[in-house]
């Protein structure tokens, strides 16, 4: 079975048709328990979102902050695996028929195997993989079994990217770009930064590929001033904190779904 690169092009190119960015949302899978994550996938869909990222937990998440750190965790003491996570991309999708990626750092597709990684997310439908920690000149594996199995590559650039490198990273890289809106770790932030508009500008002259962004986004406000200059605002931490702070599951999918509807919102007011 082929993954869903095309489904995913096909959706952000529609967005670009309808003149707004997309919304991507980012979940953890396994938290607050496999199905739970399964249906908060579900609800921030049924709010809005485009198009969704699937985190498989980690240990040792580099690039993420306290509170998607603190899902991990609990996802981890639930004894979540890399078979629950291509569960939640196989059930999220065929319940939603949006394009879902997984987010994952490179060392756990690297000890279960690139090939047998690939041919599992692409037979359950995944659209392919948001690779932030591997290298593009480490990465001609990777990107020769994901081709195979039709997944998108999607590299994460930075504030700090100098020219040249962003034109390696772009011609490497398919799906989209993750552009990262600025040097540190996920999580909310009052303002997003003005290196965010800057860093796509320098993106966009290196690749036709969609320009995404993410790190900080967390209120309506904030994704209309991204969508004004990005082709997709990602939103992650608020999400999880949404889940985190509420009283019991029914209400952190209460709380996403509503979350959801506001970025939405918010996308189209840029």
């Amino acid at each position: 079975m082929s993954g869903n690169i095309e489904l995913l092009n096909t959706t952000l190119a529609a967005a670009k048709a309808a003149d707004r960015a997309a919304l991507i949302a980012y979940l953890p899978a396994g938290f607050p328990t496999v199905d739970g994550g399964i249906e908060a996938v579900k609800a921030v869909v049924a709010g809005g979102a485009d198009v969704v990222e699937v985190g498989l937990p980690h240990s040792d998440p580099v690039l993420d902050g306290p509170v998607i750190q603190t899902a991990d965790d609990i996802a981890l003491r639930g004894g979540v695996r890399i078979a629950d996570v291509m569960r939640t991309v196989r059930e999220a999708y065929e319940a939603t028929g949006v394009p879902i990626l997984v987010m994952t750092y490179w060392n756990p597709i690297d000890r279960y195997g690139v090939e047998r990684f690939t041919a599992e997310l692409a037979e359950a439908g995944g659209a392919g993989c948001i690779l932030p920690d591997l290298p593009v000149q480490e990465s001609a594996l990777w990107r020769e079994h994901a081709d195979k199995h039709s997944l998108a590559t999607v590299f994460v650039v930075a504030p700090s990217s100098q020219d040249a490198r962003l034109a390696t990273i772009t011609a490497a890289g398919s799906g989209f770009v993750y552009a990262a809106s600025l040097m540190g770790v996920t999580g909310t932030r009052a303002s997003v930064g003005a290196q965010a508009q800057d860093l796509v500008g320098r993106t966009r002259a290196t690749t036709d590929l969609p320009v995404c962004v993410g790190l900080g986004v967390s209120n309506a406000a904030q994704a209309a001033e991204v969508a004004g200059f990005a082709d997709g605002v990602i939103v992650g931490s608020a999400f999880v904190k949404a889940m985190l702070d509420a009283s019991d599951e029914a209400a952190g999918l209460d709380a996403v779904r509503s979350l959801a509807g506001e970025l939405a919102e918010g996308v189209r007011k840029r």
